[in-house]
């Protein structure tokens, strides 16, 4: 397995971090929660993946690289799901007391 890193490896992450940024921040405040559901997914494919890549034990950069990522990625998927439950919270109507 080769650990060279190229300068096309280098452009594609440059331009999938600035093609992110724009996609996020010209989405509506009203999508805001099915967009964190897709991105809990994502998260979740993340996490498995720096699972198996940790489980393989090929090195110690390859070891620290991947409790970096499963760290990252279960703070993220936790957190998202926190946040879209409160968004959720907030739509939600409260109970109505009868007289």
């Amino acid at each position: 397995m080769s650990t060279h890193i190229g300068i096309t490896d280098i452009y594609i992450f440059i331009l999938a971090a600035f093609l992110g940024y724009q996609l996020i921040s010209r989405v509506p405040s009203l999508l805001h929660t099915p967009l964190m559901a897709a991105t809990n997914a994502i998260s979740g494919i993340a996490l498995i993946g720096s699972l198996v890549i940790a489980g393989e034990n090929y090195n110690i950069i390859t070891n620290i690289l991947a409790f970096v990522a499963v760290t990252c990625s279960t703070i993220n998927v936790v957190g998202g799901f926190l946040i879209t439950d409160r968004i959720l919270k907030m739509f939600k109507k409260k109970p109505t007391h009868p007289s």
